[in-house]
This record gives C-alpha cells, sequence and structure tokens, in this order.
C-alpha cells in the first residue's frame, strides 16, 4: 500500500516531513508486521484487529504515525486544487464546518481557509508525535494515561482531511490517478479507527451523507 501511494503520489509534495521509526525497535517490528498485512492481501477488517500477544497502544501509535504519513502525502498532492481561493472555509460540503483550536494560538474555535486549516492540522500532530511525553520511543517508557484520548482527537482530524478531500476534491483524486489508491487507504483508516472506537460517530456524517460510503463499499 505505501508502495503504492509512493508511486502514485508526488513525494516532493508531501506536506510535512514523513515520521520514520528507528530499525530495531519494538515499533518498528509491528510497523513492518503492519506493513506485511497490508501486501498479503489480508481483508482489511484483519488487517486492523490487533495481533494476540502485544500492547494496543503500541499497535495504535504504529497506525497513528503511518496514517499521519500517508494523509500527509495524499493532501500534499491534493494540494494544489486546494487554494484560499477554491477553498476559503475548511469545509466538509455545505453543511458541515471545521474550525481550528489548538489551546496555542488559537484558543477558541476559529474558521480558517482548507489550506491553513491544513498547515495547522499537520504541524499540530507532528509536534504531538514527536513528543516523547505522548508517543514515548524508548523501552520501559510507559504511555500517558491520556493517550487514547489524544489518538481520538489526532485520527478524528485527519478523518476530515479525507472528508473534504472526497467531497471538495474528488475531481483532483480521478485527475492525477489515485482514486483507488485513496480509496484502499480510507478503507483501512475506516476499519481501524472502527475497530478501535477512535472516532465519534456523528464524524462521519458527511460522507454518509455524500453517499460516499456507498461508493466506497464499507459495510
Amino acid at each position: 500500500m505505501a508502495l503504492c501511494l509512493n508511486q502514485v503520489f508526488n513525494k516532493d509534495k508531501t506536506f510535512r516531513p514523513r515520521k520514520r521509526f528507528e530499525p530495531g525497535t519494538q515499533r518498528f517490528e509491528l510497523y513492518k508486521k503492519a506493513q506485511a498485512s497490508l501486501k498479503s492481501g489480508l481483508d482489511l477488517k484483519t488487517v486492523v484487529q490487533l495481533p494476540p500477544g502485544e500492547n494496543i497502544n503500541d499497535w495504535i501509535a504504529v497506525h497513528v504515525v503511518d496514517f499521519f504519513n500517508r494523509i500527509n502525502l495524499i493532501y500534499g498532492t491534493m494540494s494544489e486544487f486546494c487554494t484560499e481561493k477554491s477553498c476559503p472555509i475548511m469545509s466538509g460540503g455545505f453543511k458541515y464546518e471545521y474550525r481550528w483550536q489548538d489551546d496555542n494560538k488559537f484558543k477558541r474555535p476559529t474558521k480558517l481557509s482548507a489550506p491553513l486549516y491544513m498547515n495547522m492540522l499537520m504541524e499540530w500532530i507532528e509536534t504531538l508525535i514527536n513528543n516523547e511525553d505522548i508517543f514515548p520511543t524508548r523501552m520501559g517508557v510507559p504511555f500517558p494515561k491520556n493517550f487514547q484520548q489524544v489518538c481520538h482527537k489526532i485520527l478524528t482530524r485527519l478523518f476530515r482531511v479525507f472528508v473534504h478531500v472526497y467531497i471538495h476534491h474528488f475531481d483532483g483524486i480521478i485527475s492525477v490517478g489515485a482514486e483507488a489508491h485513496v480509496n484502499t487507504c480510507y478503507k483501512h483508516f475506516y476499519y481501524f479507527i472502527t475497530e478501535f472506537s477512535l472516532i465519534d460517530h456523528r464524524e462521519l456524517e458527511p460522507l454518509v451523507r455524500e453517499g460516499m460510503g456507498n461508493s466506497l463499499h464499507i459495510d
């Protein structure tokens, strides 16, 4: 899957630098296991399930970083279609508007253009996944008690990238020949977040309203 995405998308347009796993670490081995399962042709519902004997937080951490890298790559390529002029508001169709809040620069939900929202989002996620107190990489260092809550928020916001790209830039996806690859990435993401209840059901509504659930054959 990662190989296919790299073949389709322009790596020079990656929105943020890729986060990599250190070879020799348990996280790296889990990442290789997840990638091997993807390439084996197994059903995606099976691929996302926690392997026997593995720690759930390690499994979630590996996927959060991997999804960040992939969605980062997808949006980086789509960004030529997503401009201040074409997308002055970060939205998912006419009914859904996403406002940005990070308790730092934007302490209250703030209306932003889609490109600025995406930039703030990727920067915010990058800061979190590079924070050793939240995503520890050293052996024996425990995850914080609120780790899954943090991941829930990260994945919810990453899901909004799919919503925006599918609803507002689907023609762009088709024009670069990426429809099948984006669909597979979305399905993998969807099955993962639903397997571990890492998103609120109401966040799924924009794509359901647009009929994307049926067109993607999500069941």
